[in-house]
């Protein structure tokens, strides 16, 4: 692995910067200090929330959101379009903080904004369609006009993760143009990089109190986040995503989570073995692996496994590794001391078991604390962690397979279904295998971004993975409840025109066999 001399520096972001993206959080717990993951330094001090500063920011969210709700949809747009500009044309004000916070190599902050823009984009043009009104088929032709209308279900929760600090706090904007509030908790590590669309779009013109910020850890903060909303979308572990679905089931709060996934990757005899190596680095070690639907496992067949595996962990090898603010660098750090202990417990027991390291296999301290070699393993023992447990690192093994069948029985023997993809030069083979993989996104000769990026298309997952969809229209429509308004006019359902009951029966029942043969119906 190559790597640069040119690092981050230690010193902690500047103080007027945390206050000014801190402003207006309900947070009078005592303040949480970070970490640079490139160092190891203290970054910034990060207020906190109580119980008591989480219900308030319901009740403020709640007065705030009636007023936002009579606001027409081609009003509420309006700032999230400037957003839009204002995001791609002062990203370099993110691009340092997300880096200091995450670990990040530069091109994989810049993908947040650029994933943030255009989700932010389509909601914004979609919105006045989706949520206008709609003729639905009455109960009489003619007789019976229905009108269906999603209404805002109210203060929604957002809960997002370390990882994705900026891109997944955009899922606030669906639940914003829906007509709600929201009260968002984001992940005190990036916190700062969550609040940055935040202020931006205050600044185009969004009132502040419709999107609320607690800060704090589950514990502390966690009922009250569930137990007040109106809806929870959450971004995070399986474990976790349980957790909160059993809390919120119990006032039937519905919710909506994208949780682990252990995701695989089929490559065919007849793919393009130097394009899938090529597309399979960035498909497994983006942002370090820390990504929900990065590639974990790569099935390849026998016949072309071998060359493959040299292809890909040549690439692999050629990595370069730093900490630079700059768009130097292949892959960055990971984010916390947890996770680097999570990526060596996995490769350690792999290899004690008899796995061989293609590629990579060790920590990088001279880097940095938290930095790990991009590792390709093969000859994976069943049973060791790395095989079937998310490692959520730059982790990958490599396995053989013999038939079609086989390989799609492997890609589906996982509690997951997250995302997966399959290589090959026919697109149509590639469709048919796809479809037999249980997972929510399937790419086919790309790892998980075009279908992630094709914001029109609904993305989550089967299984363990989650419930619930984000992105397309279902990304929007989860935070509306539907309501049906139906008037009846002249001819109702009950016997009318001096018609005996068994008269009137017999007259629904012709109307209905015309109906049928008219194909009204």
């Amino acid at each position: 692995m190559s790597s640069s001399t040119a690092q981050a520096t230690a010193t902690p972001l500047d103080a007027a910067t945390v206050r000014r993206l801190t402003s207006g959080i309900a947070a009078t717990g005592e303040p949480r200090t970070t970490t640079a993951p490139f160092t190891g330094a203290a970054l910034a001090t990060i207020p906190q929330s109580t119980d008591s500063d989480v219900r308030s920011a319901f009740a403020r969210a709640r007065e705030a959101q009636r007023e936002w709700a009579s606001t027409p949809v081609r009003e509420r747009v309006r700032p999230f379009l400037r957003l839009v500009d204002m995001m791609l044309s002062r990203q370099s004000e993110v691009l340092d903080l997300i880096q200091h916070e995450t670990g990040k190599a530069r091109l994989h902050a810049f993908e947040e904004v650029l994933d943030g823009a255009m989700s932010t984009l389509y909601y914004a043009r979609k919105a006045p369609q989706l949520l206008r009104g709609r003729r639905r088929a009455g109960a009489l032709p003619v007789f019976t006009r229905t009108i269906e209308t999603p209404l805002p279900k109210g203060v929604v929760t957002t809960i997002t993760p370390w990882n994705y600090p900026l891109a997944l706090t955009m899922d606030v904007v669906p639940a914003l143009l829906a007509g709600n509030a929201v009260v968002h908790k984001p992940d005190s590590q990036t916190a700062l990089s969550s609040l940055w669309p935040r202020a931006l779009l205050v600044e185009a013109g969004l009132p502040q109190e419709l999107w609320q910020v607690v800060l704090g850890e589950p514990g502390d903060i966690g009922n009250a986040l569930i137990d007040e909303a109106d809806y929870v979308g959450f971004t995070g572990s399986t474990a976790a995503g349980k957790a909160i679905a059993e809390r919120a089931a119990k006032q039937l709060t519905g919710c909506s989570l994208e949780l682990g996934g252990k995701n695989p990757m089929l490559v065919l005899d007849d793919a393009d073995l130097a394009a899938t190596a090529k597309t399979a680095v960035r498909a497994c070690f983006a942002n370090a692996g820390q990504l929900c639907v990065s590639i974990e496992r790569i099935y390849v067949d026998a016949a072309v496994h071998d060359e493959f595996v040299e292809l890909f962990a040549r690439q692999v090898r050629d990595l370069r590794l730093n900490s630079d603010l700059a768009f130097t660098a292949d892959v960055g750090s990971l984010t916390s001391e947890r996770q680097l202990a999570r990526v060596t417990e996995h490769v350690e027991a792999a290899v004690e078991a008899g796995a061989t390291v293609a590629a990579g296999g060790k920590a990088r301290p001279d880097l940095g604390p938290y930095f790990f070699e991009p590792t390709v393993l093969t000859g994976v023992v069943e049973g060791t962690p790395v095989c079937r447990e998310e490692t959520f690192g730059p982790v990958v093994s490599v396995y053989p397979f013999r038939s079609e069948d086989e390989a799609i029985e492997l890609a589906n023997d996982t509690p997951y279904g997250l995302n997966a993809s399959v290589f090959s030069r026919d697109e149509r083979r590639a469709r048919r295998v796809a479809a037999r993989i249980k997972a929510g996104t399937v790419n086919l000769n790309e790892g998980y971004a075009a279908a992630y990026a094709s914001q029109g298309a609904s993305m989550g997952g089967m299984k363990e993975s989650g419930l619930g969809r984000r992105h397309g229209p279902a990304g929007l429509l989860k935070y509306t409840e539907a309501q049906s308004v139906a008037s009846q006019r002249v001819l109702g359902f009950d016997p009318a025109f001096g018609l005996s009951g068994q008269q009137h029966a017999k007259l629904f029942t012709a109307a209905l066999r015309v109906i049928k043969a008219l194909r009204i119906r």
